[in-house]
């Protein structure tokens, strides 16, 4: 897991060093710190999250290991699957 924040560069240096890492596939999918949510990284709802709440995994193991749960918007089938294990919790 890395926080955007701890990304190095501020403003145009953080975005091209993001976009690096994305490019590269070390980044592949983002989510939110606070609400211990992952999705895709073009959902609509992540794009909204403030940066200090952000939060980039490298594949879907490493942020449900973490504790996150899929997006319901982006992810609606791992979402469904994910509430279902979890019905009883």
């Amino acid at each position: 897991m890395m926080r955007h924040s701890d990304i190095s560069g501020e403003g145009f240096a953080r975005s091209r060093t993001l976009k690096m890492l994305i490019d590269c596939k070390q980044i592949t999918f983002g989510g939110n710190h606070k609400l211990k949510i992952f999705g895709t990284l073009n959902c609509s709802s992540g794009r909204r999250m403030k940066i200090a709440n952000r939060v980039f995994f490298k594949n879907e193991q490493e942020a449900s290991s973490a504790g996150y749960r899929p997006c319901g918007h982006c992810m609606r089938a791992a979402y469904q699957k994910w509430k279902l294990l979890n019905a009883d919790s």
